[in-house]
């Protein structure tokens, strides 16, 4: 019997590279002149996951989502595990908005790519959910590479990344 290969499939984010890029953020609002004298701040909470910016108005969260955004996307921190919240009136006369940080991949998106791969009539592969990540595995590797060119062809609202490769 032939052996198996296989890889993981994960979501992972890192939440140094997020601090990176949201202190370069920070920077960035100092000096510009649309946000001089304004109540701008960027909060990030690494054990909850959750990132919370506060502006004047919803033109200027915006802008600081642009800001934040931009520089993440820099350090190659996948802003598709992002969601945002509604932006919601704060102290102040200010407005705040909560973005969560998807790390690994939520059950019901991993049985969705489970269910994807089903369907795609990929023959003798097989894909497992491990707690927030997925197993691929089949007795060709060219099978798991049609497997990795599929998963990268379709959107499933999570970055994937693909490693942990054994042949």
């Amino acid at each position: 019997m032939a052996a198996q290969a296989s890889f993981d499939v994960t979501s992972p984010v890192d939440f140094q590279e997020v601090d990176n890029a949201l202190n370069q953020a920070r920077k960035e609002v100092v000096q510009r002149y649309d946000f001089k004298g304004s109540k701008a701040s960027i909060d990030f909470d690494a054990k909850e996951s959750k990132l919370v910016l506060a502006a004047d108005d919803e033109f200027k969260l915006n802008a600081l989502w642009e800001i934040v955004s931009t520089r993440l996307v820099r350090r190659n921190v996948p802003v598709k595990n992002m969601h945002r919240g509604a932006a919601l009136p704060a102290a102040n006369s200010t407005v705040r908005q909560e973005i969560t940080l998807q790390q690994g991949i939520p059950s019901d998106t991993a049985r969705n790519i489970v269910k994807y791969l089903k369907d795609a009539k990929l023959k003798k592969v097989q894909a497992a959910i491990q707690g927030d990540q997925l197993r691929i595995t089949s007795g060709s590797k060219d099978d798991l590479q049609d497997v990795m060119r599929v998963l990268r062809e379709q959107d499933f609202g999570v970055a994937l990344q693909f490693g942990n490769y054994r042949g």
